[in-house]
């Protein structure tokens, strides 16, 4: 099963968890971990390039990145292009274009606080994009109504709902609600929307068996991930400034084995 295939495969049945990384060492460190698929997150991809998430990093960084991590590993790759880095639908389906030919299969892409109806037009340049490729791309659309707080109270899971029918009718593949926790709200988004749904891990989320039960079909961790790991760099940084020690209290891989791990080859296909 090609790659493309396996990826909307995963999405059928139980719960995917998606350890997003940002670069090649960090998708090492998931796939080493028992990953079954990679997917990215803006946030970290673009504060490991020192930029600021939110369409920020330039376009050749986000091609980079997919290399880097293409060159390290063949598990399935989902690439965060946040709006597309653009408002235009043609140039959008142009970065798609290119990270197709780096071996990505699926993309998330969102509508922030933006006109839906610009979205729609975006999905649909991307899938005409993937089928002239011959990818079958998994278009995960973001909407941010439960993030931004985007609908008036008790009506958030109503316009949920509404945009995911407009972005299946542009060609989505699946819909990542971002900020959705309550297990009502998630088990009425689910009954209501045929796309599989994607929820992004939060303290309050229901436990992965619970999320199953609901019918959520993908788990993000979002930034939680780089957010840890960028707070230990911090924290390293910060007690070898003041001591020039390391010594905090936190895991240690050690040179060697993370050194390993880095020229241990990817298993194949």
């Amino acid at each position: 099963m090609n790659n493309d295939e396996l990826f909307h495969h995963l999405h059928t049945t139980g719960l995917l968890l998606l350890p997003n990384c940002w670069d090649g060492g960090s998708a090492r460190l998931a796939q080493a971990a028992g990953a079954v698929a990679l997917a990215t997150s803006s946030g970290a991809v673009a504060w490991s390039h020192g930029y600021a998430d939110g369409s920020h990093l330039p376009v050749d960084l986000v091609l980079a990145t997919a290399r880097a991590i293409g060159r390290v590993t063949t598990l399935p790759l989902t690439m965060d292009i946040e709006d597309g880095y653009s408002d235009d639908p043609a140039a959008v389906a142009s970065l798609v274009r290119e990270l197709l030919d780096t071996g990505v299969v699926g993309i998330n892409i969102e509508d922030g606080s933006g006109p839906v109806d610009l979205l729609c037009r975006k999905v649909t340049a991307i899938g005409a994009a993937a089928q002239a490729a011959g990818v079958r791309l998994f278009v995960n659309v973001r909407t941010d109504v439960f993030l931004r707080g985007l609908a008036p109270a008790g009506e958030g899971v109503a316009e949920t709902v509404r945009r995911a029918v407009l972005y299946r009718q542009a060609g989505a593949s699946g819909l990542f609600v971002p900020g959705i926790a309550d297990e009502g709200d998630i088990a009425a988004v689910v009954a209501a929307s045929d796309l599989p749904l994607n929820v992004m891990a939060l303290p309050s989320l229901p436990p992965p068996g619970r999320l199953r039960e609901l019918g959520v079909r993908r788990l993000s961790a979002g930034t939680a991930i780089g957010e840890a790991v960028f707070g230990q760099a911090q924290a390293a940084i910060g007690e070898f400034l003041a001591t020039g020690r390391v010594t905090a209290p936190f895991p240690s891989l050690g040179y060697g084995t993370l050194n390993a791990l880095m020229v241990t080859p990817p298993p194949p296909a």
